[in-house]
């Protein structure tokens, strides 16, 4: 918990204490202090809870981030392993697919290179 929350709070509620002895005196200076003591402690409360809860978001994606880094490995080995047994379960469609891939990428480096549409003299 944030110290901005505690004092935020405190803050807060003894300004409603002072607009409450400013409400029993008929005292508007005090009513009027009160209030604006009870509105500075809310800010300060909302402000530390902002920060609460950014501490909170940061230290779950640091531990998403760490969790991923440390898997990734096992993650690959899966994936390699998952598509090797798709190989050997179907290497005519695994053979398709690799001669379609190198005919698109042949296709793509073998185009000639565009010329600029000619200027025109009069």
């Amino acid at each position: 918990m944030d110290t901005d929350r505690i004092v935020g709070s405190a803050k807060e509620y003894a300004g409603r204490a002072e607009g409450a002895i400013g409400d029993i005196a008929g005292d508007a200076k005090t009513q009027a202090s009160g209030k604006a003591r009870e509105a500075a402690g809310t800010v300060q409360n909302l402000y530390g809870q902002a920060k609460d809860a950014v501490r909170d978001a940061t230290d779950t994606a640091a531990g998403y981030a760490k969790d991923a880094y440390e898997n990734s490995g096992e993650t690959f080995r899966d994936g390699s392993k998952a598509i090797a047994q798709k190989v050997q379960d179907n290497p005519l469609g695994a053979l398709l697919v690799a001669g379609g891939i190198g005919f698109a990428l042949a296709l793509l480096m073998s185009r000639p290179a565009r010329r600029p549409p000619p200027r025109w003299r009069y």
